[in-house]
């Protein structure tokens, strides 16, 4: 990927909105199980942070994917991984498809203002029955005169206690599971929507609710494009979401490493520094490879997708590397921390909290796996 001054500068102004915005905030905000998000929103929204790969009429600033992608990078030097997850599913997660393939009342009515940081977002796909099997869900919306009737539930959703609006994955019609789903905004302020908060071990920072629909009412304007190309516009959203993931990885997997260098040069056993061990000093070195590697796959994934070529294949590969990564990174750094990076505010502890979520959500590795096999050529032929 080709970083011109303009990435850098980009870069750069996401870097310090994140070391003087957030950082200081982190462990209160970890206590806490949530931020101020409409507060940081509409910060990050008078940067022009919010819509940078938007069309300039609805406040987006027309620049390409790779802006983004630097975007998320930077994200990586936050202390935590709630906060850029809040940030990313609002930029790069809920609203892909609204701006693509929205109506223009639809992207004057939510795209612009969640652009702004005037209303928060969120992607409403998994559901308690399943997640990775986006074929499956249960979710229904029924025509009613003008309207959707919207019942079912929706799991692990991240914003999901102070989201506005929701992009909901719902059944439209019988028929095929692929060919018979529609994307729609749902404002969650409709009678009939109620919400759940779900504590988790980690991504404390970021709030997560079970939303319920028991016969919400949306004017059938709402569909995202066509309706039945719900299952397909979701894909599309996936391969930016899991390119987000990989890209958000890269600086923060390099701060742990650069933090274990330091920590284990300075801790002293049997007369020398941890660090003077070559099992460790190889360890990290092998891991920083493996993180440039990372860097490099993704790199070319979003030169792939700027390019107009399918990136499934790419995306895929580069989610489930970035997935594994995160866990394998987070545990040999905490190890060489001993007793230290076993406790709860440890920077590494928390990492090796909130990294354990990269594995699944967005798609857990066994989708990865089956998706990239299946590109390959290497599935059974009744998996296929």
């Amino acid at each position: 990927m080709l970083f011109t001054p303009e990435h850098r500068q980009l870069a750069d102004v996401v870097t310090r909105f994140v070391v003087q915005e957030l950082n200081p905030h982190v462990p209160a905000w970890e206590e806490a199980e949530g931020f101020p998000i409409r507060e940081v929103f509409k910060k990050l929204g008078a940067l022009d942070l919010l819509g940078l790969k938007y069309p300039t009429e609805y406040g987006g600033s027309g620049l390409d994917f790779s802006y983004s992608m630097t975007m998320a990078e930077a994200l990586g030097a936050c202390d935590c991984g709630g906060l850029p997850m809040a940030i990313g599913v609002q930029s790069d997660m809920s609203t892909p498809a609204l701006a693509r393939f929205g109506s223009e009342e639809l992207k004057r009515e939510f795209l612009a203002p969640s652009i702004a940081g005037d209303l928060i977002s969120c992607l409403g796909v998994s559901e308690p029955g399943g997640g990775s099997d986006v074929a499956a869900v249960k979710t229904t919306a029924r025509k009613v005169g003008g309207d959707y009737v919207i019942d079912g539930s929706k799991m692990w959703i991240t914003n999901g206690m102070t989201a506005d609006w929701c992009c909901l994955l719902a059944n439209t019609s019988e028929g095929a599971a692929h060919k018979n789903k529609s994307l729609i905004v749902v404002p969650l302020d409709r009678p009939g929507v109620t919400r759940q908060k779900i504590r988790k071990i980690g991504m404390n920072a970021s709030d997560t609710a079970q939303l319920f629909f028991d016969g919400v009412r949306v004017p059938q304007r709402h569909v995202i494009g066509q309706e039945g190309m719900g299952f397909v516009f979701q894909m599309l959203q996936f391969q930016e979401e899991r390119l987000w993931g990989a890209a958000s990885s890269l600086k923060s997997l390099d701060r742990l490493i650069d933090l274990t260098i330091a920590y284990t040069r300075d801790r002293k056993t049997f007369g020398k520094s941890v660090l003077d061990n070559q099992v460790v000093h190889f360890r990290l070195a092998e891991l920083r490879c493996e993180v440039e590697a990372l860097r490099s796959l993704t790199y070319r994934a979003v030169e792939t997708y700027l390019a107009g070529q399918d990136v499934t294949k790419l995306a895929s590969m580069a989610k489930l590397k970035c997935g594994r990564l995160s866990r394998e990174v987070a545990d040999a750094c905490l190890q060489y921390w001993g007793g230290m990076g076993y406790t709860w505010d440890n920077p590494i502890s928390r990492a090796f909290r909130d990294g354990r979520l990269t594995s699944i959500g967005g798609g857990a590795d066994e989708i990865m796996l089956g998706i990239i096999c299946k590109l390959e050529g290497t599935l059974p032929k009744a998996a296929r």
